[in-house]
């Protein structure tokens, strides 16, 4: 019973320790906290001794899990203001779900180290889109019509479902390429990020279901001790990284968002070998 309390204390205290710090971060690069939050998850989470076989699998599942309010409360907030591509939206109801099923689907099947190779290779093509984009940068002057924009909300769905996010990065990318404003692909994010996160936690946790050696609290691989300490301390920390953010430049805090995801992928790449 000793074992098990020490055990729990220090997990929710690893929990506590993430979220704080990928609310920070998420504040500072404007970013939704997904790709902040999932390596700090595997970092930590491995620390204390879960099964290395499930900690990626957990770590991007219980990411999910914490989006699926923040993308709630996003996304009526933009909506509110009439901001929200809702056209785009309900075209997506069916694709962007279909890939995160598809994602959860894959989730079951693949080890740790194939789920981590994923996530490193993706947080890459972001990074280097957080490096080396520019503005002027255009695809056409409208977002593209069916099958393209299926194929496209497809996409988004399974990658964002495989590295724990809300799809905001690959919907600003895309968006902002074929000429919407990056306001309107901000607060049409917010909408994408509940497409994908709330039929992925169904997905993962059928996915993680019967899974043996996962942490306390987990239903399949969510982890509700750690959605229910993380939303509120990612909630908290969030502003005073906003605040802080304030004092630089767009560009260099996307440049600083870039060397953040190279570092991660770095780390995850080595671990690898």
């Amino acid at each position: 019973m000793d074992f098990i309390s020490t055990s729990m204390l220090g997990f929710a205290a690893a929990l506590i320790a993430s979220g704080a710090l990928a609310g920070f971060l998420a504040g500072l690069f404007g970013i939704g906290g997904g790709a902040i939050l999932v390596p700090i998850l595997v970092t930590i989470v491995t620390a204390i001794g879960v099964d290395p076989d499930v900690v990626v699998h957990v770590s991007v599942a219980t990411s999910l899990g914490v989006i699926v309010p923040t993308s709630l409360r996003s996304f009526f907030a933009h909506k509110k203001k009439g901001a929200v591509d809702m056209a785009l939206l309900k075209s997506w109801i069916i694709p962007v779900p279909i890939g995160v099923f598809l994602a959860s689907y894959v989730a079951a099947l693949v080890s740790g180290d194939t789920l981590k190779g994923i996530f490193t290779f993706i947080a890459f093509v972001v990074a280097m889109r957080m490096l080396f984009n520019r503005e002027s940068w255009k695809l056409g002057k409208d977002i593209p019509g069916n099958p393209t924009r299926a194929l496209i909300g497809v996409l988004i769905g399974f990658f964002s479902t495989l590295m724990g996010i809300g799809g905001g990065v690959m919907n600003n990318t895309f968006m902002t390429l074929f000429g919407r404003p990056i306001h309107q692909a901000v607060a049409t994010s917010s909408g994408v990020g509940i497409l994908i996160s709330i039929p992925a936690v169904f997905g993962m946790i059928a996915a993680g279901w019967g899974v043996p050696d996962l942490p306390p609290f987990s239903v399949g691989y969510v982890n509700l001790l750690g959605v229910a300490l993380i939303i509120p301390i990612t909630v908290f920390m969030a502003p005073y990284g906003a605040h802080f953010a304030h004092k630089l430049p767009k560009r260099k805090l996307e440049v600083g968002f870039g060397v953040f995801l190279l570092i991660v992928c770095a780390r995850f790449a080595y671990s690898l070998l």
